[in-house]
């Protein structure tokens, strides 16, 4: 079984993040005690199908360890055939690190620290890291789906498409449905839940991914106002949409999301200014602008961090949960 490697750069926890995906209602993540992520995606090219193991090494001296994955890549079509070699591994060991958010450099995060707020994050969510969708047009698929339904309902539709229409592979003893590649998608005509007029955004999002519009690296490349706007031409993504595709789909690590009334309501309570002020987006942009290069990452966190200040069952051993149930108090607060 192929495998690859991956290096941190800068603190990473992968308990963290699969203890996130517990809780992240898209990922619907059942996860087994044996520290192992089990992945299962269309690939980027479009045509394949991963099924992954990833663990971490612990690291020596108490520094971050090294992120292993084992893969193998099934054809999202019987008849075609898998690519293979070392440029189609390295194509799943960048899609991989990107899903990880390992494909950023975060060894300046941690100089955020100067910021009572983004280190009080870095206290109560060590290690953590976006998790992204496993590609642009998975994030557009969920974006689509969970427009005006509630997060449960969509998160179960769509876990019908993949169980229906979609690529079961058995990944460490566990059997995954990976979502349906664009091509196979292209040709569902009815999902229940789902109207018509989603159906054809569905397919839309599909033509797109073949056309390559949902394209990682290129939507990564542009500026992110260029990106965003190009995301927002797609039938039925629009600006939150777009945030989310460009942001948790192709792993910007640096856009603050404008469209995101939750993070916004976040930021305005961890700096103290009153729920008003979460109405006043240039401001908060500008609070933002500390965090820069890792926009993306702060307000994930602090999104994370709210959502389970929120939660009564928050994932068991999540940070800032204690003993017996109870919610440790946020030390992020301070006066802007």
């Amino acid at each position: 079984m192929p495998a690859v490697s991956l290096a941190p750069a800068g603190p990473f926890s992968l308990a963290a993040g699969i203890r996130f995906l517990e809780g992240f209602t898209p990922a619907r993540y059942r996860h087994a005690a044996d520290g192992i992520l089990r992945l299962a995606f269309p690939a980027d090219d479009t045509a394949s199908v991963v099924a992954a193991t990833v663990r971490q090494e612990a690291g020596a001296d108490g520094g971050t360890g090294t992120v292993r994955a084992e893969f193998t890549v099934h054809p999202g079509n019987p008849a075609q055939a898998v690519a293979s070699g070392p440029a189609a591994y390295e194509a799943v060991r960048a899609q991989l690190a990107r899903i990880l958010s390992l494909d950023v450099d975060g060894t300046g995060f941690p100089a955020l620290a100067t910021d009572p707020v983004a280190a009080g994050l870095m206290a109560e969510l060590p290690g953590l890291r976006p998790v992204c969708f496993h590609s642009p047009y998975e994030a557009a698929v969920w974006a689509v789906i969970g427009n005006r339904i509630r997060r449960t309902q969509a998160a179960a539709v769509k876990a019908h498409i993949a169980r229906r229409y979609g690529h079961p592979v058995h990944v460490a003893g566990q059997t995954l449905h990976a979502f349906p590649t664009p091509a196979a998608l292209r040709a569902v005509t009815h999902v229940p839940g789902l109207t018509d007029i989603k159906i054809q955004r569905l397919h839309a999002l599909a033509e797109a991914a073949l056309d390559g519009q949902l394209d990682a690296a290129r939507l990564r490349a542009l500026p992110a106002d260029y990106a965003l706007a190009d995301l927002r031409a797609i039938p039925g993504i629009g600006p939150f949409s777009a945030e989310l595709v460009l942001i948790r789909g192709a792993g910007h690590p640096d856009v603050f999301p404008r469209h995101e009334p939750r993070v916004h309501r976040a930021v305005a309570t961890a700096y103290g200014l009153g729920l008003p002020a979460a109405g006043d987006v240039a401001r908060l942009a500008g609070i933002a602008d500390r965090w820069k290069p890792y926009r993306s990452w702060v307000a994930f966190l602090l999104r994370v961090r709210a959502e389970e200040t929120r939660s009564p069952h928050p994932p068991s051993g999540w940070p800032g949960r204690r003993p017996g149930g109870q919610r440790a108090r946020s030390t992020c607060s301070t006066a802007s």
